[in-house]
């Protein structure tokens, strides 16, 4: 896409050359790479033409539901991020950014934050948004799949504060809650509805002749974001490999995509690209509870150096996931290169370690441990397999018991494994609290552990001990890291300007506050 001022540049620079008509200042002028043209283009055609309207096509789901507060579909939520917002959103670096939210207290303990809206919100309709909406959103967040479990442990009431704005209590003392408050907040009558009116930039509509985004022309925070199409025609998406074909030709101007996925198709047009953050994290469970491969805590606790996580990775995924050691990834603030270097495959140390084990059923030669897998998952199912071979060469007979849909999760519950190879999406702030409390919702073969909880609430109150967390969890070995996941954002080239995309919001965009700017001090008497 070409500028007008840069081809006004482009004039200049021509000016000056065969002219003589240069001043100093043009001669500093560096190339900024938006003037540049293609092979066998005559600057002179671009000269007076004005700034082209931007085009903007995505896809989209329609058989998926377009509710923010329950929606899966990695598409739909592109869109969710140009429809909604909430009190705050991240930013690439898992940084919470105040948008909805003008204003925050804290009491002394940290466990009542109470949040102020912006004055002038308001939703596409023209109506003001309260605190009833934010109560509403919150409610049915905490009983949707997509939200509840960042949720289930800490949070105990939500409530209308004294002085206009929203109380959220909470079970124990909390440093960083706004960085698990980007729920996008909807009508309080909406909350139910297939799509709900929001607060952003753009509505969704659809009908006999299809879908379409539309600009809300009167948006109350009336700011400049990467989209600034009038109307964003919607596609309805296919395979991963058709939407490639669309987005290679041309028929698409950005899409989102699971590296993680044996669907992924590699891209070959010109874009731009960016890894962003998913939160998938893929590790080992150990049943400590109903194996006899665990009870004495010798194999978890070693199990960590008989997986060579990057070979696996590469064999499995083509690369497109990121080896840890931690139960972080290796992009966060809380990763630690020297404490993650102490838990990395060596094969050696494993097998020394088991050659004086007393392995289960050693002299049976029927016996082998059981490595549970989802089959649905055919990337994780070879990488299993692979894991199994491994552990089998190493001394420890293994085998697969690969299981699909909810058959897979029956088996789970039943805790008939030894180990199993799992996935889930870890919240913005790493909190582990669902594998180690009693009845948590990633607790299977008893990996609850009071020590561990104890303190993955510590982390809460002060997330400058997640370094010691990190070190527990390691060392204990309940669960085994083996990686991180993260979405691919591609984008056609020269489309978007200032294009930023972060966790769970393609379209990031700031509205110019920070924490520290819109913190509140509370004076206590």
């Amino acid at each position: 896409m070409k500028k007008l001022t840069a081809l006004l540049l482009i004039a200049a620079m021509l000016c000056g050359t065969f002219a003589g008509c240069g001043s100093k200042e043009e001669e500093a002028y560096v190339p900024t790479g938006d003037a540049l043209l293609m092979e066998g283009q005559d600057p002179e055609e671009y000269l007076g033409r004005e700034e082209e309207e931007q085009e903007l096509v995505l896809a989209y789901n329609p058989d998926r539901s377009m509710n923010p507060l329950v929606g899966y579909s990695q598409n739909n939520r592109v869109l969710f991020s140009l429809i909604y917002q909430g009190l705050f959103t991240l930013n690439s670096s898992n940084e919470p950014t105040p948008i909805l939210c003008s204003g925050y207290q804290v009491n002394a303990s940290n466990t009542v934050w109470t949040f102020y809206l912006e004055e002038n919100a308001r939703f596409s309709d023209g109506s003001k948004v309260t605190v009833d909406d934010v109560i509403a959103s919150y409610a049915a967040a905490r009983e949707s799949d997509y939200y509840k479990g960042r949720f289930a442990y800490y949070l105990s009431d939500i409530k209308p504060s004294s002085d206009g704005g929203v109380d959220f209590y909470l079970n124990v003392p909390f440093q960083d809650l706004p960085i698990l408050l980007d729920v996008p907040i909807v009508k309080a009558e909406d909350v139910n509805a297939d799509s709900p009116r929001g607060s952003g930039p753009y509505t969704f509509s659809s009908g006999l002749s299809g879908a379409h985004m539309a600009k809300v022309f009167n948006w109350w925070a009336d700011l400049e974001i990467p989209a600034r199409a009038d109307t964003i025609t919607l596609i309805p998406a296919g395979t991963d490999a058709q939407i490639r074909d669309e987005f290679e030709f041309g028929d698409v101007s950005l899409v989102i995509a699971n590296p993680m996925s044996d669907s992924y198709a590699d891209y070959r047009c010109d874009f731009e690209l960016w890894e962003v953050d998913s939160g998938v994290f893929l590790y080992l469970g150990c049943n400590v509870m109903y194996s006899d491969y665990f009870e004495d805590g010798v194999l978890r606790q070693i199990l960590t150096y008989a997986i060579d996580r990057e070979k696996l990775i590469e064999k499995n995924y083509r690369g497109h996931a990121i080896a840890s050691t931690l139960a972080v990834s290796p992009k966060s603030i809380y990763y630690n290169e020297a404490l993650a270097s102490k838990y990395a495959y060596d094969s050696m140390k494993f097998i020394d370690a088991i050659s004086v084990w007393n392995v289960p059923n050693r002299n049976d030669p029927e016996a082998k441990l059981k490595l549970l897998v989802n089959s649905d998952d055919s990337a994780r199912l070879r990488m299993a397999r692979d894991i199994a071979q491994t552990l089998t060469e190493f001394g420890i007979p293994t085998g697969t018991l690969e299981c699909s849909g909810s058959n897979y999760v029956d088996v789970l519950k039943a805790n008939n494994w030894d180990i199993y190879l799992g996935q889930t999406r870890l919240p913005a702030n790493y909190d582990l609290s669902e594998f180690f409390r009693i009845w948590g919702g990633l607790s299977w073969g008893g990996l609850p552990n009071e020590t561990i909880l104890g303190k993955c609430k510590d982390t809460l109150e002060n997330n400058g001990v997640f370094y010691n967390l990190l070190e527990l969890v390691a060392n204990d070995g309940r669960i085994v890291p083996v990686a991180f996941g993260y979405h691919a954002v591609y984008a056609e080239r020269g489309v978007f300007e200032n294009l930023a995309p972060a966790r769970d919001n393609v379209f990031y965009y700031s509205m110019g506050k920070t924490m520290d700017s819109i913190r509140i001090e509370t004076v206590y008497e």
